[in-house]
């Protein structure tokens, strides 16, 4: 007995140790992206790595956000900070509640052919982005809407994802307890608003997570409709620290950890919701 227990918690430690050194393995890019937004231009290739350097420049924050006279020329990055700012928060209100109402419906509203609605709102999945782009683009620019901000946040206030997550969250609650609402006269939107919304708001911040992250990182679509660097959002913003002749590291990847600060604020503040939204639904399908 004391030799199985005595296998069992080897196993264990070696287990721990094999997902520590492939975590350790998955945080060394960032760590280095850390270190390199604090050096000058000419330490960041350098070899052996210097993790950390003995000065701080900070000059290369200064640069990029054109504080002061440490800037050689204003690269538009606070603009572009709050453009993929706004167009993530509008993505993000607007994709969990159209989320939240398709999920709703699809879970607790009973309607002739819901079943195959459902299967070919979900066959959408698989179609990949990159195919969906040149129809975009041919009714964007019939709607006269390239090159703004418009052609970025159309497409994501409904997410196919977002719906799944929810309607899968909604067959958990229990069919009488929007039977109990109904008998006392809510009607539906009365229901989802006041009695479902309140139980599903650990599935709600997970998706706002997702759809926010999904949305801040958005690189093609930005590259593909938008034209002027006054709508230009951080992924393709980033660009503009790369010249003809030279990339500046340092100021890239400055950039970098400038444009994590929101992600790190959505997470720290959703993350006590984010598993437990994501496994609300595994249970009933």
């Amino acid at each position: 007995m004391n030799r199985k227990k005595t296998k069992t918690i080897t196993l264990k430690i070696i287990f721990t140790l094999l997902v520590g050194i492939l975590a350790f393995t998955m945080i060394v890019p960032f760590l280095w992206m850390l270190s390199a937004s604090f050096k000058i231009s000419a330490d960041v290739l350098k070899l052996p790595t210097d993790w950390i350097p003995n000065y701080l420049n900070l000059d290369n924050f200064k640069v990029v956000w054109n504080i002061g006279d440490s800037a050689p020329r204003d690269y538009h990055f606070a603009l572009s900070f709050f453009n993929s700012l706004k167009v993530s928060t509008i993505n993000m209100v607007f994709g969990v509640l159209t989320s939240s109402l398709a999920g709703y419906a699809f879970a607790k509203i009973r309607f002739r052919g819901a079943n195959i609605v459902f299967l070919l709102y979900l066959s959408t999945m698989m179609i990949p982005s990159q195919v969906t782009l040149i129809p975009k683009f041919v009714l964007f620019d019939k709607l006269d809407m390239m090159g703004t901000h418009l052609t970025l946040i159309l497409p994501g206030i409904v997410t196919i994802t977002g719906t799944f997550l929810m309607r899968q969250f909604f067959m958990q609650i229990p069919n009488e307890l929007i039977e109990a609402a109904h008998i006392d006269g809510a009607g539906e939107f009365r229901t989802w608003g006041q009695i479902v919304l309140p139980i599903a708001k650990p599935s709600m911040a997970s998706l706002a997570m997702i759809v926010f992250l999904w949305s801040w990182n958005n690189y093609l679509d930005a590259l593909v409709f938008l034209r002027d660097w006054r709508t230009y959002t951080i992924p393709v913003a980033l660009n503009n620290f790369i010249d003809e002749s030279i990339t500046e590291y340092n100021l890239v990847m400055a950039a970098s950890v400038s444009a994590l600060f929101p992600v790190f604020i959505v997470f720290l503040v959703g993350q006590r919701f984010f598993v437990k939204g994501l496994t609300a639904g595994a249970v009933k399908g």
